[in-house]
């Protein structure tokens, strides 16, 4: 009969007292250490345009996301280890995750490593992960440390309404870059899960300052209204319409809208006056594949035409990925002034998703490539949202889908 492990005792006690529901990060995240029988961690969370890593619960400086054995813990979503620079020992880089959402990464230094000290490391990160989300809607201290500049308003109002940049369970990811960080004005992402479909709608409404933002969060706000309502696809864009009709009248916003069946791989979308998503098939770019005609944007002007909403529809392969994005990145300029233009758009894209990464991964490298070609200015919002399909093979395990709130 084996003896009852007294760090497992400490670490019962901590869970079993509610008062840890209420400490902050840097107290729970010592509670734990010491509960977990571990001598050192901390936490970094990643800034909001995902360059940099920062310490949230010890005086550190912050590391790379580019460049770094944390960042590279971060970008891979694995365990990394280093020696300690201070103190000797080992410091091992824990990814935190929030289900498929990246929040950071926990640097916890041992003397040694062992079995055991892995296993309590990953249980700190797991532990902490769930502390963080639960805290990170209301808690500004979370926010001051990762922003760099100054956020303007549309953009404030905006991202309160965003949700996670990246969402998944075992059959789909889906995740969202939004630039320039701290001044987008009309464009927004939004992307939800249910037990058969993954819905998502890239948005971009006329103009950019606080109307526009309003036109965009008035859009979003009836799409995911009607989406929880049980409505189709044709009826939900049409409330859309109907809800900026009646509130915004001389505004209107462009967007695709799509629903993806998760056991079959359908994918249905409605084209609202904007560029076609991208097929991204075998590491190869069927950029053709999605082409219609669009039908007009959201709004007052379609309300003026009889015809319906037309929705399109392809079958997906296991391993596709579909990128959809606003005008603002093909109409970016390089730094000799150029257009970078649909081709120049389409080479970065080959480039970003050919080396096997993960969807996070290849999206945040893809608009880092597209800020550094024109030394970190966007002249327009850029919003990118890729998602990939990724069914179990047939006759293989499902992954356990994440209970509902």
């Amino acid at each position: 009969m084996s003896t009852p492990d007294p760090d497992d005792a400490a670490l019962r006690r901590l869970l079993a007292d509610p008062a840890h529901l209420t400490l902050d990060l840097r107290d729970a995240t010592a509670r734990s250490t010491k509960a977990l029988g571990l001598r050192h961690a901390v936490v970094y969370l990643v800034d909001i345009q995902q360059r940099r890593l920062v310490p949230q619960t010890a005086v550190a400086p912050a590391l790379p996301v580019d460049g770094s054995l944390a960042g590279w813990a971060y970008r891979t979503q694995s365990l990394r280890v280093e020696e300690s620079r201070t103190g000797g020992g080992i410091t091992a880089w824990f990814p935190l995750l929030d289900g498929a959402e990246r929040l950071g990464v926990l640097a916890v230094d041992e003397c040694a490593l062992t079995a055991s000290s892995l296993t309590r490391g990953r249980a700190l990160a797991s532990l902490l992960a769930m502390v963080i989300t639960s805290k990170r809607a209301y808690e500004d201290s979370f926010v001051l440390r990762t922003r760099t500049e100054r956020m303007q308003l549309p953009a404030e109002m905006l991202r309160a309404l965003l949700p996670p940049r990246t969402i998944g369970d075992g059959n789909v990811v889906s995740t969202a870059v939004l630039e320039p960080a701290y001044e987008i004005g009309g464009d927004a992402f939004d992307h939800s899960l249910t037990d058969t479909t993954l819905h998502v709608a890239v948005l971009d409404a006329m103009g950019h300052d606080l109307a526009s933002g309003l036109t965009t969060t008035v859009s979003l706000a009836a799409c995911r209204n009607a989406r929880r309502i049980g409505l189709r696809l044709p009826e939900l864009v049409r409330s859309v319409d109907e809800a900026l009709s009646s509130w915004l009248p001389d505004k209107f916003c462009t967007g695709v809208i799509a629903q993806l069946d998760l056991v079959t791989g359908l994918l249905h979308w409605v084209n609202c006056g904007h560029p076609a998503p991208i097929l991204i098939r075998d590491k190869r770019l069927i950029i053709d594949a999605m082409e219609h005609d669009a039908d007009p944007p959201m709004g007052m002007p379609s309300l003026l035409t009889s015809q319906p909403r037309r929705t399109h529809e392809i079958a997906l392969e296991p391993g596709d990925r579909v990128l959809m994005y606003t005008d603002g990145v093909v109409e970016a300029r390089t730094r000799e002034a150029k257009l970078l233009g649909l081709e120049r758009f389409a080479d970065y894209v080959i480039r970003a998703t050919a080396g096997g990464e993960l969807a996070p991964e290849s999206l945040r490298r893809l608009i880092h490539s597209i800020l550094d070609a024109q030394e970190g200015r966007l002249r327009d919002d850029a919003t990118l949202l890729m998602f990939e399909w990724r069914p179990p093979p047939k006759g293989g395990r499902r992954f356990p889908r994440p209970l509902p709130d």
